[in-house]
């Protein structure tokens, strides 16, 4: 099992512009450095801000050694607490999701308020200090209905993404959405390949028959522009929307950690349906632009999403072991739109149902092809597989300076 040393030993010898070294994707030691050095340390999307409603209603969010209960309080706040009693330990909320009016320990009824203070402690003597057991806090933001957490003791910036993002998220007006339906499957293979395979449609062509009758191969619109120059097609589509009011220019963060640009699907697309036409009739948000296409944002190392111009979807990624990986995916719609009335259930979920069942077995297959002792790295399509090298560039970057405790210099693609 490979220690933080030859993970980075790993890093700094990697070939540019090729896949990663076989450990990298396989070996446990790896998965551990990942989860400490990244995972632990970074702000991750968890949900949507509407998956829990009401006051009591919670979800829980395992991450490695880490449970997190994220709540909303009876002032609305969205906290997130660690899933651990203050008396000896045990875990508070037994359940993924749930409504409870406090947060009680099932081991001895240790009694939390839903802003986390401790309410009640049966027979701990006169000298208990109440004040000094309350639930150990999470690092929580919300930003236009999407919830992020960070378990790290020190948070990195998260104002600067949010500066960024909130004028490309606010036409979509997720603080008025409802979950319609959610998705959570399984991936048997690591998350960077479940990261690379999201971040090309190189595979589309040969993989996904439902998505290609919405979403363009064009490299253009799934990679990373270098210098940010796109083609006239693409250029104009920006302007017409930035003149509705809906921010679509592309944005990268310099480091390479997020992205947002407002791309065009196919011609006469307007949603990813079957037919392509709209698939909520009560629309969500305020693009009413026709084929306005869809807002592709992703935050590594945990999120990627389409925001359209009737619904929105958001992806979640979550490493569970070496080789193995959890997305989840959830529909958003109106929260007025009534199921069988302003959309129907299967038409609105079978594109990416059906792409994410086949990004499932395509990833199985790589992760299979990589455990082989014929695997060597290989190189990454310079035209179709750019947003790969971004990707790698950015893990690369991201370990090497959280091992060393130092900058070891941007290799990642940017652009304004």
């Amino acid at each position: 099992m490979l220690r933080d040393p030859d993970v980075l030993s790993l890093l700094m010898r990697r070939k540019p512009a090729h896949s990663l070294p076989q450990a990298l994707y396989c070996d446990p030691g790896v998965f551990q450095s990942d989860l400490e050095n990244l995972w632990y340390r970074e702000w991750l999307f968890v949900m949507p801000a509407c998956e829990i409603p009401k006051t009591g209603d919670y979800v829980v969010y395992e991450l490695g050694a880490y449970s997190v209960v994220i709540v909303r309080g009876s002032d609305g706040v969205i906290r997130a607490f660690h899933n651990s009693c203050r008396h000896r330990g045990s875990v508070l909320c037994k359940t993924r999701k749930g409504t409870n009016p406090k947060l009680v320990c099932p081991y001895h009824q240790w009694t939390y308020e839903l802003d986390g203070k401790l309410l009640w402690a049966r027979d701990m003597g006169p000298d208990f200090d109440a004040s000094k057991h309350g639930l150990k806090t999470v690092h929580c933001r919300v930003l236009a209905g999407l919830v992020y957490i960070c378990v790290a003791e020190n948070a990195p910036d998260f104002d600067t993404f949010a500066k960024l993002a909130e004028p490309y998220l606010a036409p979509h007006d997720l603080t008025n959405a409802k979950v319609a339906y959610q998705s959570t499957i399984i991936e048997e293979g690591n998350w960077k390949l479940v990261w690379e395979n999201n971040r090309e449609c190189y595979h589309c062509a040969g993989n996904h028959p439902s998505l290609c009758r919405t979403y363009p191969e064009d490299p253009t619109i799934s990679g990373v522009s270098a210098d940010g120059n796109f083609p006239p097609m693409i250029e104009k589509h920006f302007q017409r929307l930035e003149a509705a009011g809906a921010p679509s220019r592309f944005r990268l963060d310099p480091a390479g950690q997020y992205r947002l640009a407002r791309m065009p699907l196919l011609d006469g697309v307007e949603s990813y349906t079957m037919d392509g036409k709209p698939a909520v009739a009560k629309r969500l948000g305020r693009i009413t632009e026709p084929e306005a296409g869809t807002l592709v944002k992703f935050h590594y190392p945990s999120t990627w999403n389409h925001f359209l111009g009737d619904h929105s979807i958001t992806f979640r990624v979550t490493p569970i072991s070496p080789m193995q990986t959890e997305v989840q995916t959830t529909w958003l719609v109106n929260k007025d739109a009534v199921e069988g009335v302003d959309y129907d259930l299967d038409r609105l979920t079978e594109v990416w149902l059906h792409t994410n069942d086949e990004d499932r077995e395509v990833v199985e297959n790589n992760q299979r092809g990589i455990r082989s002792p014929a695997y060597e790295p290989g190189p990454y399509s310079q035209s179709h597989e750019d947003g790969l090298i971004q990707f790698s560039n950015w893990y690369a970057d991201s370990m090497i300076r959280a091992i060393t405790g130092r900058d070891m210099g941007r290799s990642t693609l940017a652009a304004e």
